[in-house]
């Protein structure tokens, strides 16, 4: 059974965190061979200013664009299967 962990920063919608999931278990399908069944996700949102990038703080209006201003993601996915 895979187990997807997915870190975000807060304010995301529900539309799009629905819309991201659909998109993780169709790839988990598709690469692991899996019923979509079998596959977990959980979503854990950050607090603005509780994630940061070289000790520096990175805040919510960032969420929006995908990327801090040095180009590194907001989100972190962790892959875990059984």
């Amino acid at each position: 059974m895979p187990v997807i962990q997915v870190h975000l920063m807060e304010g995301r919608s529900d539309s799009q965190k629905q819309a991201m999931m659909r998109r993780v278990i169709d790839a988990v399908v598709e690469t692991l061979g899996v019923r979509p069944s079998s596959v977990r996700i959980m979503i854990h949102e950050l607090a603005s200013g509780h994630f940061a990038v070289a000790g520096e703080p990175r805040f919510a209006e960032h969420a929006e664009e995908g990327a801090d201003t040095n180009g590194h993601s907001l989100s972190q996915v962790q892959v875990g299967t059984n």
